[in-house]
């Protein structure tokens, strides 16, 4: 009988340490990640592995009770803890913040609209001898589309901290609509171009004016382009389509900007036939309904832009995704000022605005009234910024609220015309930036974010994972200082470019003496 192998002890031993190790590093942590109490980790804590896939999105809820669920996954979300983080909320400026509107006012004005809503609206079902009797339409003070118009102020069309953002974005997705009609642009042309001479669609501008049934409204931008999708190199900017998505992108990233500049707007499948043909009184509008020979459910704009059931757009059958942007206050209430942009693009094939052949154009602009002195030239710095972010190329007007006058910020609206090419950079829209100030850019902090602000809002995902790759590689930022040495963070967001930045330092570690304030944006250029 042959002896014990003097071996053995060793391969046990191993095998022991082995099992140890893995119990250590492996099994371990894991059962007390799981056996730990729920608990909201800290804000800072915000990169993902980049080895692990991220997880499969969960099924959409019902539309009608999307609110508690949404409630509790937001709040765990990356993005919620993102504006939970100290920097965004920040002390206000000292003394009362100044409102847009007085809340007795704009009540007294919203009340008279709704009843002449009312009246309206009795009236054309008399005419339709329709029998049964349809409710009043309620005005609340406690809507969300009413407390976002109160909420309005000097610092932004919303507080950092608003509630009512979050509840508006939601009502506009899950209410139902109550009318539909053409917006107001449209039907002061309806009928004023000659549909033979169109050649090729000027952008989507098929865009409706949805009334909600706690009488708020939104504009809504049907989808026309897949997300896939570039615009192609031969497109003039000016005929370019217009993206549903990019809507819904600008204000998410104005909003991690902390802009607050543009109006909240959401994600929404809209039926075609009972949310539009169904509730609109306009007789344009229901004329140009028709079903295509896929059985889809179609309508198009009734000349002035798009003539012809080509440039239509379909229900899939009767669905169709889209944005709905709420509404600001009326003008009535609250009065806004179109400006020509001084960096204006030239709108014909061949033409050049002066300056894209003169580079000491800012000599001349900051000359003339308003942008001599004030913070109105920093505001079209920052607009410039900002659409070089999103690559629109397409903001000839700005819009203020007189009621701010000259130093007012500007409203960002209008963004449908951004990401629509991944694969370039569009320098020539920092032109206010190099023209009038040195600077430079780069984090990839945008999209850290954003996957879970289109999960969270519905439609998913809002921008394809090129146009990602692309703003990533735009928002890399360097902070530099003249005459200083160039300090840099791995995390870091826009605040205000050239006085002051809001950046989010992963160890929570100070900047150093060489950081000091005032530090400006440096792009690279």
């Amino acid at each position: 009988m042959p002896g014990p192998r003097r071996d053995r002890p060793a391969v046990l031993l191993l095998l022991g340490a082995l099992l140890a190790a893995d119990l250590y590093f492996h099994l371990w942590p894991r059962a007390r990640r799981e056996l730990a109490p729920s608990a909201p980790s800290c804000p800072c804590r915000l990169r993902s592995a980049p080895s692990a896939a991220p997880p499969p999105p969960p099924p959409p809820p019902p539309a009608r009770a999307a609110s508690s669920s949404s409630s509790s996954s937001a709040s765990s979300s990356p993005l919620r803890r993102l504006f939970a983080h100290p920097l965004y909320r920040a002390a206000a400026p000292p003394g009362p913040a100044e409102p847009l509107l007085g809340a007795r006012e704009a009540l007294r004005y919203y009340r008279r609209k709704a009843a002449r809503w009312n009246r309206r609206h009795k009236l054309y079902r008399q005419e339709l001898n329709l029998t049964a009797s349809a409710a009043l339409l309620p005005l609340r003070p406690e809507a969300s589309w009413l407390q976002f118009h109160l909420g309005i102020s000097r610092d932004g069309l919303y507080p950092r901290s608003s509630p009512a953002v979050s509840r508006l974005l939601r009502d506009m997705h899950d209410f139902a609509t109550i009318s539909a009609d053409y917006s107001q642009d449209e039907k002061a042309l309806l009928g004023a171009c000659d549909c033979s001479q169109i050649v090729k669609p000027s952008g989507v501008h098929l865009k409706l004016v949805l009334r909600f049934q706690d009488f708020g409204k939104a504009m809504f931008k049907p989808m026309r382009q897949k997300r896939e999708e570039e615009t192609p190199e031969d497109f003039f900017y000016f005929v370019d389509f217009q993206r549903h998505n990019a809507e819904i992108a600008a204000f998410h990233l104005d909003r991690i900007l902390d802009f607050r500049r543009v109006p909240p707007t959401v994600g929404r499948l809209i039926n075609v036939t009972k949310e539009i043909l169904e509730v609109t009184r306009n007789e344009v509008l229901q004329s140009v309904f028709f079903v295509s020979p896929a059985s889809n459910v179609c309508f198009f704009a009734k000349c002035p832009y798009m003539c012809k059931t080509e440039y239509a757009v379909c229900g899939n059958p009767h669905l169709l995704e889209g944005s709905l942007s709420a509404f600001l206050p009326s003008l009535n209430l609250a009065p806004r000022l179109s400006i020509p942009n001084p960096w204006i693009r030239s709108y014909s094939f061949d033409g050049k605005e002066e300056w894209e052949v003169n580079p000491l154009y800012c000599d001349t602009v900051r000359e003339i009234y308003p942008y001599s002195s004030g913070n109105r030239l920093l505001n079209i710095v920052d607009m410039a910024i900002f659409d070089f972010l999103i690559g629109n190329m397409d903001r000839h007007h700005y819009e203020m609220f007189t009621k701010f006058g000259d130093d007012g910020f500007l409203l960002h609206l209008d963004n449908a015309r951004g990401f629509g090419r991944h694969s370039h950079d569009e320098i020539s829209i920092l032109a206010p930036l190099s023209q009038c100030c040195v600077s430079d850019s780069s984090s990839g902090f945008f999209s850290r974010h954003q996957g879970e602000a289109h999960q969270f809002y519905r439609l998913n995902p809002i921008l394809a994972a090129l146009l990602l790759i692309h703003i990533n590689q735009q928002l890399k930022v360097k902070l530099k200082r003249r005459g200083k040495k160039s300090c840099s963070s791995p995390w870091f967001l826009f605040r205000r470019s050239l006085t002051y930045f809001l950046a989010v330092p992963a160890l929570r570690k100070p900047w150093g003496a060489n950081c000091t304030l005032p530090i400006r944006l440096y792009y690279r250029i």
